[in-house]
């Protein structure tokens, strides 16, 4: 059973006050670092869903093999998002499970996506989350027949309300360590982006 990630990246940045798509990160920008490692995990395919400023962010990032694709209604918030990259598999991919990713969190590490999929091959449920050391974070993998019921979301909220309300729908793989934090902000940034070494 095939996996496909999309990358969620259509934001406006609004707290940042410019793109952080594009923010340095190393020897690439935030978004080409996550598509870089994203490309690197146990799926078959990736997709990267842009919005605002996606002239710009398509000019200046490095998508490697990555689809990409462009929200023209992100402004409704993340789950126009997951709408059409959910979207584009369903009219293009064979994958029968979908991981859902965030365009700003740089430190997700490689045991997570890959601990997510070797659970989904056990379970029966339709969704896998990674529990840190006191919170369920993402990335979050949900099972081809969900799909549809995701695509109805609206709004800034995501999946989780729709996930929190069927709890019987949800593998939990636990994982010792913080989750992932977003960088939202100039001191999220600051505090972790990568420093250069003199």
């Amino acid at each position: 059973m095939s996996t496909a990630a999309i990358v969620l990246a259509a934001g406006s940045s609004t707290r940042m006050g410019k793109p952080k798509q594009l923010l340095e990160w190393g020897d690439t920008t935030l978004l080409g670092h996550i598509v870089r490692s994203v490309l690197e995990w146990p799926v078959e395919e990736v997709w990267v869903v842009l919005g605002a400023d996606a002239d710009a962010v398509q000019e200046q990032v490095d998508f490697g093999d990555a689809g990409v694709l462009v929200n023209e209604n992100y402004e409704e918030g993340i789950a126009s998002s997951i709408r059409a990259g959910l979207d584009v598999l369903f009219r293009t991919s064979e994958a029968r499970r979908a991981l859902i990713v965030m365009g700003d969190q740089p430190d997700i590490g490689s045991e997570v996506p890959a601990g997510l999929i070797e659970r989904a091959v056990e379970s029966d449920k339709p969704v896998v989350m990674p529990k840190y050391r006191y919170e369920r974070s993402n990335p979050v993998l949900v099972d081809r027949w969900l799909w549809e019921r995701l695509m109805s979301l609206t709004g800034d909220s995501g999946a989780k309300g729709l996930i929190a309300s069927h709890p019987e729908w949800v593998e939990e793989v636990r994982f010792d360590r913080l989750p992932p934090r977003d960088v939202d902000t100039a001191l999220d940034y600051d505090e972790q982006r990568p420093r250069r070494i003199s």
